[in-house]
């Protein structure tokens, strides 16, 4: 299980971006977070194009297909999302790794024993 953001785990950070320019304010290790992908699928593009890992807030199973299609690297989503996105990127082989954003260490144990491939703290989000 993936985890970002829990303060005993070394992790990297998202960064939302809006615009090519804020991903040139990214440091090297952060991870470019885009949402929605509605609003972003010409960031998407870029960052596939240019090789940019980066993740996909979504909150519905097209949006998780279409994002893992366009090479994106994470889908962040709610739980309720992730148990129903996790079987189909399981049955069609994702590259993408779905994450649930989550608030708290009570929710790992949960997230787990459904499946999901990681979590994601709000705190690892700016």
């Amino acid at each position: 299980m993936i985890i970002f953001g829990h303060p005993w785990i070394k992790s990297s950070h998202f960064c939302k971006v809006f615009s090519v320019e804020d991903m040139m304010q990214t440091k090297a290790e952060d991870i470019v977070l885009l949402e929605p992908l509605v609003d972003s699928h010409s960031l998407a593009t870029y960052c596939q194009e240019n090789h940019i890992p980066y993740g996909v807030v979504v909150s519905t199973l097209e949006d998780a297909i279409l994002a893992n299609a366009m090479g994106a690297s994470y889908i962040v989503c709610e739980e309720d999302a992730a148990f129903m996105i996790q079987p189909i990127a399981e049955n069609y082989l994702f590259d993408a790794k779905v994450l649930v954003l989550i608030h708290d260490t009570k929710s790992i144990s949960k997230i787990a024993r459904g499946g999901i491939d990681g979590a994601v703290f709000t705190e690892a989000i700016s």
